[in-house]
C-alpha cells in the first residue's frame, strides 16, 4: 500500500485497497467502513424499512376502520416525501462536511450522488440508506398522533417538511460538528433523535389538532380499536425490525463490533422480556384481571424505546429494569396525557416521547465502558463508578431534545396551517377519511346514519353517492340485479294471469311481501321518531334512515318498472337527491 495509508486502520485499509488516495483526504468516522461493515449496514437497512409496515398496521389497527386506508397512505407519502427531502437536505444539515457546517447544524453533501470515481461511493451510500431509515422512522410516528381528523393535504406538507425537525437533533448528537456530541452525548441507536423527537413532535401535533369529535364526551377510556389483530401483527413487525435498528447501529461486525452487535440484540429481547411484564401486571390490576390489548403492545414498545440509546452497554439485569421501568412510565403517561385533553390515538407521546427521555437518562445511570470501542469516550454511567458527567450530559441532551420536537412541530404546524388547514371538516370526519380523501368506501360502518345525519345541513355529498364499496364486482352486481328484477316482473305478471284466466281467487291488489311490509312498517315508525321534544321525520330534508344497508340494495336496487301493470306497486318511491342517504 502507499505510504500515505500508514496510518490508516485496518478498515480503511481494507475500503481503500487498490485506490489511489488524495494524502489530504481524512475518512470521516461514519464512512470508516470496511467491505463486512458495509454488508451489515445495508442488511440493517433493509430490515429497518420493513418498520414502516409495522408502523402502519398498528396504526390502522388503532383507528377507526373508515380511517384505516388513510393512515397506511400517510405512512407511505412519509417514506416518499420525507426520503426525498431527506435526501434533498436533510442529511446534509445532519452530516454534511462543508466549511459552514457549525456546533447547531451541518451544511454540505446537499443532493448526496458521489461520482464512481469517488474511493468512499459504497461506503457513502451505505451511511447514507441506513439515516434514511432512522428518518422515516422518526416522521412515520408522528402520524398516529395526528390520525382521524388531520387533513391529508396539510399531512403530506408536513412530511415533506419535517425532515427539518428531526435531522438538526440527529446531527448534534451523531454529527461531529454537533455540540452534543462533542460534549460527549451517548445515544447508540436513537433513543433522542429519533423517538424523543418523534414522540415530542407527536404530543405538539396531537394538541394542535385537538381531539377527535366526541372523544371525550363519555370519559377518557380509550376508544374501541379498529381492528385489535391488525395492532398485534403490527407489535411482531417493529419488534423485528428494531433488532436492526439497535444491533445495526455498531456500524458495521468488524474488529469488537460484532461482538457487541449481538450483545445489542439480546438486551434488545432482555428489556422488552421486563416492558411486557411489567405492563401485563399494570393491566391485570386495573382492569380487574383482563389484559388490555394496547397496554401490552405500548408498554412492549416503551421498553424497547427505552433499551434503544445503550442498547449493547447495559448487562441483562439492567436491560431488565431499564425495559420495566420505561413499560411503566408508558402506560401510566398514556391515561395522563388524555386527562389533559391531548388526544393521542396510538399512544406515540407516551411510548416514544417519554420512554425516550427515560431511555436517554438510563444512559447516564447503567452505561459500561464498551471497551475497545470508543462509543462512551471512555466514560461510564453513575452507577458504574463514572460520576456525575455522563448522568448531565444525556440530561440535557434529553432537555434540548424535547424542546427542540415540541416547538419545532408547533411553529412548522402553525406555518403549514395558515396554507392548508390541518384539521378536517367535521363532516368529512364524520365520513372518514377514506371515503373523503381516498374515495374508498367500507361497508357495515354506519355510513349512512352519517349521510341522513348530515344532508339537512346543505352539505354537498354529490361527489361520495357514486362511490362503489371495496369488495365488490359492480359489473356482476348489476347483473344479478337485472336478474332479480327480471324473476320479479315474471312472478307478478304470473300472478296477474291467474287472476284474469279465474284460477285465482279473486282479481285485486298482490299480497305484500315481507320486506314491503317491513318497510312500511319501519316508515310508520320513522314517521313518529322524536328528536329532544321536538317531533320530526326520519325522511324530512331528503333524509332516509335505514339500518340494513344490504337491504337497500336488494330492495331499492331491484324494483322493477311495474307502471304497465294493473295493480299499484305498494314499494315507497325513495328520493334520489344527492344529499340523499342511500349509498351504503
Amino acid at each position: 500500500m502507499p505510504s500515505k495509508l500508514e496510518n490508516a486502520t485496518a478498515s480503511q485499509v481494507m475500503a481503500l485497497k487498490g485506490v489511489v488516495r488524495n494524502s489530504s483526504y481524512v475518512i470521516p468516522g461514519l464512512y470508516d467502513l470496511s467491505i463486512e461493515d458495509t454488508n451489515w449496514v445495508l442488511t440493517s437497512s433493509f430490515i429497518i424499512f420493513t418498520m414502516q409496515t409495522g408502523f402502519g398496521m398498528l396504526e390502522s389497527g388503532c383507528v377507526s376502520i373508515k380511517n384505516e386506508v388513510n393512515i397506511m397512505m400517510k405512512n407511505v407519502i412519509d417514506i416518499v416525501l420525507g426520503g426525498f427531502t431527506y435526501w434533498l437536505f436533510g442529511y446534509g444539515m445532519s452530516f454534511g462536511r462543508g466549511p459552514l457546517s457549525n456546533p447547531f447544524m451541518a451544511i454540505g453533501d446537499f443532493l448526496l450522488d458521489p461520482p464512481v470515481g469517488d474511493e468512499l461511493m459504497g461506503q457513502i451510500f451505505a451511511a447514507f440508506l441506513f439515516q434514511l431509515s432512522f428518518a422515516t422512522t422518526a416522521t412515520t410516528i408522528v402520524s398516529g398522533a395526528m390520525a382521524e381528523r388531520c387533513n391529508f393535504k396539510a399531512y403530506c406538507l408536513f412530511s415533506f417538511l419535517n425532515t427539518v425537525v428531526y435531522c438538526i437533533p440527529a446531527g448534534w448528537v451523531w454529527g461531529e460538528h454537533g455540540f452534543l456530541n462533542n460534549l460527549g452525548a451517548v445515544d447508540i441507536a436513537g433513543s433522542g433523535p429519533v423517538h424523543l423527537i418523534g414522540g415530542a413532535a407527536s404530543f405538539a401535533s396531537a394538541a394542535i389538532l385537538g381531539p377527535r369529535l366526541g372523544r371525550y364526551a363519555e370519559g377518557y377510556d380509550p376508544l374501541p380499536l379498529g381492528n385489535p389483530v391488525n395492532a398485534c401483527m403490527g407489535l411482531f413487525v417493529l419488534w423485528w425490525g428494531w433488532l436492526a435498528f439497535n444491533s445495526g447501529s455498531t456500524y458495521g461486525v468488524s474488529g469488537a463490533k460484532w461482538q457487541y452487535a449481538a450483545r445489542a440484540a439480546v438486551m434488545t429481547m432482555m428489556g422488552s422480556f421486563g416492558g411486557g411484564f411489567v405492563s401485563s401486571l399494570y393491566s391485570f390490576w386495573r382492569h380487574d384481571g383482563r389484559l388490555d390489548i394496547m397496554d401490552l403492545i405500548n408498554g412492549v414498545l416503551g421498553s424497547l424505546v427505552s433499551i434503544t440509546a445503550g442498547c449493547f452497554l447495559y448487562r441483562a439485569w439492567e436491560a431488565l429494569i431499564i425495559g420495566a421501568l420505561g413499560s411503566l412510565l408508558c402506560v401510566l403517561a398514556m391515561p395522563l396525557f388524555d386527562r389533559m385533553g391531548v388526544d393521542d390515538p396510538v399512544g406515540a407521546s407516551a411510548v416514544h416521547g417519554v420512554c425516550g427521555i427515560w431511555g436517554v437518562i438510563a444512559v447516564g445511570l447503567f452505561a459500561d465502558n464498551p471497551v475497545p470501542m470508543d462509543t462512551t469516550k471512555g466514560r461510564s454511567g453513575l452507577f458504574k463508578g463514572g460520576g456525575w458527567y455522563l448522568l448531565g450530559i444525556q440530561t440535557l441532551s434529553a432537555f434540548c431534545l424535547a424542546c427542540w420536537g415540541i416547538c419545532s412541530t408547533f411553529l412548522l404546524l402553525y406555518v403549514i396551517n395558515k396554507i392548508v388547514p390541518i384539521r378536517m371538516d367535521p363532516h368529512e370526519e364524520l365520513l372518514g377519511a377514506d371515503l373523503t380523501e381516498h374515495r374508498i368506501r367500507h361497508t357495515q360502518i354506519g355510513l349512512s346514519r352519517a349521510i341522513s345525519a348530515l344532508a339537512p345541513i346543505k352539505i354537498d355529498l354529490n361527489e361520495i353517492v357514486g362511490v362503489q364499496p371495496i369488495g365488490i364486482n359492480p359489473g356482476h352486481e348489476r347483473s344479478i340485479q337485472q336478474l332479480r328484477a327480471a324473476d320479479d316482473k315474471l312472478q307478478q305478471w304470473q300472478f296477474y294471469l291467474d287472476q284474469v284466466s279465474g284460477t285465482g281467487k279473486r282479481l285485486g291488489t298482490p299480497k305484500k311481501t315481507l320486506e314491503q311490509q317491513q318497510l312500511e312498517s319501519d316508515i310508520a315508525i320513522n314517521m313518529k321518531t322524536k328528536t329532544g321534544a321536538k317531533e320530526r321525520s326520519v325522511f324530512s330534508r331528503k333524509s332516509v334512515h335505514i339500518q340494513d344497508d344490504n337491504w337497500i340494495q336488494a330492495q331499492g336496487s331491484y324494483k322493477p318498472n311495474n307502471s304497465e301493470l294493473p295493480f299499484n306497486n305498494h314499494v315507497t318511491k325513495l328520493d334520489k337527491d344527492g344529499n340523499f342517504a342511500w349509498v351504503d
